[in-house]
């Protein structure tokens, strides 16, 4: 029969330092561990189990688990396939969970902003709740930003021409999350074709009910607006993108105030890209933890990566995150034209990341911390091919053009610094230079960014850097041959080296 009475103070002492016969043998072995290991232990506890051993290898995403079942528009993008397909299921439930699952769901799954700037979603979303905010009479408006302009970048149109459905039910969570009264989805005013099946499949879900008053019969009013834009690279800025759908020239505004405080229309707002809008519901549906398992910490969940170039399968595919460069290449697009050895560089998130050399893209991992290791950027994951036919010099001066000409010149920096930037890029394309003036450029470069309202500052400095960093030989031995053909080096400037022996007036100092 078991004591009623509790045991003595002695005798619960000389219990807890009683040792196990094989732990005694174990501690005569190995006296240090097993010493440690009795401190950390209390009476009645087992040893905790070892920690899974951590992934080194990412990609092979599954059928099962691809978010976009459609991308490659096997079925279609009306409501009756998209709820065959998984769309629009227990999207009452979610809504009935209220915000705070919705947003603690998305912050623990580790979603990151997919349009380039890779900010924590869930923390984005979260500051549209401040305090007060249900006192406060305004509406609130998400904006989905589907200005997509970055060259080499083809998801989000992916998306919204074959799998439509998901962009809006994202958007009736979305809104839940942040208590919003209504969307507006600010589409490229050159996609007509992915515009006219997005107003297709928003007209659907009125009549079905899934949006509008008591969207999908949770007692929450929520409309959907699709807004054709005039089109701008700029506009993708998400103040611009307010700009522009008031009506205003699509120019950056100065922060603070931020959009979640005061936004469209002088109202609480939040600007988020298509495909961050068009995961979420599958996130509630399926887990946090589901789409955390996917890629590194930090970077995790599936992406949609974008590839073009000297490939032989130009596509875009889903993938998971911190799939290794290489891997995605080989496995999706049929490998490099001419083998991965005839590879020269890759622009790996967008035209505006810097361009790496084969030599990193070797082992390159394709995720936010991997690529910012690397001094590039994951981007909108455009991944921009080229073998050894391109001519990488005058690949950047193209895009030195192309961002001078979308500069909506309100920064000094930005638009007296990417007109400078294409002269001298056009110059460098034909060897006119002198070494000392890539030094120059660099500089100039570096006075731009981080210097002006929004990141068109970077976005046409950062190109010009990676090949300043990686292909600076390839300036050199351009000038080089310029020299030998022309009977001397271009002075500074891209004056002829006799200018002066021609009676032309050039800068002093030459």
């Amino acid at each position: 029969m078991l004591s009623r009475h509790a045991p003595s103070p002695k005798a619960v002492s000389s219990l807890s330092t009683r040792v196990l016969p094989s732990t005694a043998h174990a501690a005569s072995r190995f006296p240090s561990s097993v010493s440690s290991a009795q401190q950390s232990r209390g009476l009645a506890t087992v040893q905790d189990a070892p920690p899974p051993p951590k992934r080194t290898h990412f990609g092979g995403l599954k059928d099962q688990d691809r978010i976009f079942q459609n991308l490659y528009g096997h079925h279609g993008a009306d409501l009756k396939s998209a709820k065959k397909y998984g769309d629009w299921y227990k999207t009452k439930e979610i809504l009935l969970k209220g915000h705070d699952w919705i947003i603690s769901e998305i912050k623990a799954s580790g979603l990151r902003g997919r349009g380039g700037a890779g900010f924590p979603s869930g923390m984005k979303w979260s500051f549209m709740n401040f305090k007060d905010w249900d006192k406060d009479t305004k509406p609130r408006y998400l904006v989905v930003n589907a200005d997509e302009g970055e060259p080499g970048t083809c998801k989000d149109r992916e998306i919204m021409r074959k799998d439509p459905h998901k962009l809006i039910e994202g958007c009736l969570v979305a809104g839940r999350a942040m208590n919003c009264t209504a969307a507006y989805i600010y589409i490229r005013g050159e996609f007509y074709h992915e515009a006219t099946v997005l107003q297709r499949a928003i007209q659907e879900a009125y009549k079905d009910g899934l949006i509008g008053k008591n969207a999908c019969g949770s007692g929450y009013d929520f409309d959907v607006f699709l807004h054709r834009g005039m089109g701008a690279y700029v506009c993708g800025e998400e103040t611009s993108l307010i700009e522009s759908l008031e009506g205003k020239p699509g120019k950056p505004r100065l922060k603070p105030p931020f959009p979640a405080s005061v936004g469209l229309f002088g109202c609480p707002s939040t600007v988020a890209n298509v495909e961050t809008i068009a995961v979420a519901p599958t996130i509630c549906r399926r887990g946090a933890n589901w789409f955390s398992s996917f890629g590194r910490e930090r970077n995790s969940g599936t992406k949609l990566f974008c590839i073009s170039g000297h490939v032989n399968n130009p596509c875009t595919v889903e993938e998971e995150m911190s799939i290794p460069l290489k891997e995605l290449i080989e496995k999706h697009c049929g490998g490099v034209r001419g083998g991965w050895d005839n590879l020269k560089a890759i622009i790996p998130g967008g035209s505006s990341t810097p361009i790496l050399p084969k030599s990193v893209c070797d082992d390159q991992l394709m995720d936010f911390d991997a690529l910012k290791d690397s001094q590039s950027g994951l981007g909108t994951a455009a991944v921009i091919v080229m073998d050894k036919s391109t001519d990488v010099v005058r690949a950047i001066s193209r895009l030195s053009h192309f961002y001078r000409h979308e500069s909506c010149g309100q920064c000094t920096p930005c638009r007296e610094g990417s007109k400078w930037t294409e002269q001298i890029m056009k110059r460098f394309e034909k060897g006119q230079g002198r070494e000392r003036e890539i030094d120059m450029l660099q500089e100039l470069t570096k006075q731009v960014e981080g210097h002006t309202i929004c990141a068109l500052g970077e976005a046409f400095a950062w190109p010009i850097q990676g090949l300043i960093r990686h292909f600076r030989p390839e300036l050199e031995a351009r000038m080089k041959d310029y020299a030998e053909k022309h009977g001397g080096a271009a002075l500074a400037g891209g004056w002829d080296h006799d200018a002066s022996r021609q009676g032309k007036l050039i800068s002093p100092g030459q």
